[in-house]
């Protein structure tokens, strides 16, 4: 199967007229050079320069792809300067999704070394409303008109946590009902059984889009799809992260350097081609987004040329 970048810009450009924005998590990956990279423009004494790559490859990711989402927005608040200079390489219609700085959707600190002293402790700034505005959207506001879908996303709680799921329900509506009202978001989560009607309902009721995501240990979207009431508002976003079952470090592990597909997840793909669809069908103002990882097949190139074709935006031999 090979990339076909200019195939694949016209399909994608045309599927953001109807307001459906499909992209990759991040865009950072010297994997995809002699696909969606052109190898000449980086290259340093006859030798891909790492610096050089990472900091312009977005100007070229932006001549394929209309989005992309910021996954780099979870570890840190965004800092202005970073956040001109990515508006800076991109045309006024593309759009960027941001992960949430988990320091707003963390309950209590894993023991993981980059915690450091705070490592096991709880988190102060959970579900913090004033402290999200204005760190996180502040940087934001002077891109505004770039910026799509912040995603709040939550690891997996535990009883520790949240003795029960109306707990997390209950402190979620209170959080929503403090952010403004004219940016669009959307909630991640990774219990499988808060998926019912009292979370979805709190989501309708603030205009937030509940994130279809495909993880370890959550239903795949296809199965998501099929439960009442979760198409929560005008607009909808996904990320295509894993297939169910497989742990994250697996993945990274058998599918690096991520310059083709290894693994085909057929449901997947038929999900994120199911899931536009309806969003072309419900499309309002507000522009939806779909996101596919490399972890999910092995390259995210291959998998949405996939559902560009399950689309009938490409020739179906293109994905083959």
């Amino acid at each position: 199967m090979v990339f076909d970048r200019k195939t694949c810009a016209a399909a994608l450009a045309k599927l953001a007229e109807s307001q459906v924005y499909l992209g990759t998590s991040s865009w950072k990956y010297p994997g995809w050079i002699g696909q969606l990279y052109e190898e000449q423009r980086y290259l340093y004494r006859g030798k891909v320069a790492k610096t050089r790559f990472e900091k312009n490859c977005l100007s070229e990711y932006a001549e394929v792809f209309k989005t992309v989402c910021v996954d780099a927005g979870y570890y840190q608040f965004p800092q202005p300067k970073t956040i001109e200079f990515l508006a800076a390489q991109v045309p006024d219609d593309f759009r960027f999704s941001f992960k949430v700085t988990e320091e707003i959707t963390t309950k209590q600190f894993t023991r993981l070394p980059r915690y450091g002293s705070r490592a096991g402790q709880l988190n102060a700034n959970f579900l913090n409303a004033t402290l999200f505005q204005s760190a996180f959207l502040g940087p934001l506001r002077a891109v505004r008109e770039k910026v799509s879908v912040l995603i709040f996303e939550f690891s997996h709680f535990y009883k520790k946590d949240f003795e029960r799921g109306r707990d997390f329900i209950a402190a979620l509506d209170t959080f929503l009902s403090q952010l403004p009202s004219d940016w669009q978001y959307g909630v991640e989560i990774r219990n499988e059984s808060f998926l019912h009607h009292d979370y979805f309902a709190v989501l309708a009721k603030h205009g937030v889009a509940h994130i279809y995501n495909q993880w370890q240990h959550m239903p795949p979207v296809s199965a998501q799809l099929q439960l009442d009431d979760s198409f929560t508002t005008s607009f909808t976003g996904a990320r295509f992260l894993l297939t169910p079952g497989r742990k994250y470090q697996e993945a990274v592990d058998s599918f690096s350097p991520y310059d083709q597909v290894q693994q085909v997840d057929a449901d997947a793909r038929q999900a994120a081609s199911d899931l536009a669809k309806r969003a072309i069908e419900q499309a309002g103002k507000k522009p939806s987004v779909l996101y596919v990882n490399n972890r999910l097949e092995g390259n995210s190139l291959g998998t949405i040329m996939a559902v560009l074709a399950n689309l009938g935006l490409l020739p179906p031999e293109s994905s083959s």
